[in-house]
């Protein structure tokens, strides 16, 4: 939806943005005792995340890996929010919680639209946009770079919600103060600005 305003208007929001400080892993009754490792073969840490995980390509989701999270975990859960989109709170771009508690991974594709779960564990719950599943990232043209920020957290207990696809508020509110470790890994993208445009009637040069 964003790729398509204009990039003057992207330029002029610039300035505009939700702010990593209001990502959900920096809130007090979120905050994580432990660290937990989280990467991607895909992308590095603060890497531009490849076109095909974006709108401007097949728009997949894409693998994750992690370790061994601390004894006592429940289960995990994982959240991925834009830091920099151009609203007042992050724009959720996944959920996906009652992952299994041990060292893991995701493969691409994977977050996905699945109803009311699968059965060997995991469940999506429902994005910025109210669909299941992955939102591809579209920041705006000549917006700037956007950070995209996967957190994984570690539960000391089963997260319970009511609905099948619950939204970023429920999930927050039923992990606060459950909180044993998480990870994070963070990927970038960013649309091309437009090629300048000279006066009407310039000529170009020989």
């Amino acid at each position: 939806m964003l790729e398509h305003l204009p990039a003057w208007l992207g330029k002029a929001m610039s300035g505009w943005r939700a702010g990593v400080e209001s990502i959900a892993l920096v809130r007090p009754e979120l905050a994580p005792p432990a660290a937990l490792s989280l990467h991607s073969p895909a992308f590095g840490d603060m890497a531009r995340l490849p076109e095909r995980f974006t709108a401007d390509g097949e728009g997949v989701s894409p693998p994750l890996v992690w370790g061994d999270p601390p004894s006592g975990t429940a289960m995990l859960a994982l959240l991925v929010e834009d830091a920099d989109a151009p609203t007042p709170q992050p724009l959720v771009h996944a959920i996906l919680w009652k992952l299994p508690p041990h060292a893991g991974e995701l493969a691409e594709g994977a977050i996905a639209p699945d109803g009311t779960g699968t059965p060997d564990g995991g469940d999506v719950g429902r994005n910025s946009y109210l669909g299941e599943g992955w939102l591809p990232p579209d920041p705006p043209r000549g917006h700037g770079e956007h950070r995209y920020v996967f957190q994984l957290f570690a539960l000391d207990h089963m997260v319970e919600m009511d609905g099948t696809t619950p939204g970023r508020s429920a999930l927050v509110e039923a992990m606060a103060g459950h909180v044993l470790a998480a990870g994070v890994l963070t990927g970038t993208y960013s649309r091309e600005e437009e090629a300048p445009v000279g006066p009407v009637g310039a000529v170009a040069p020989a």
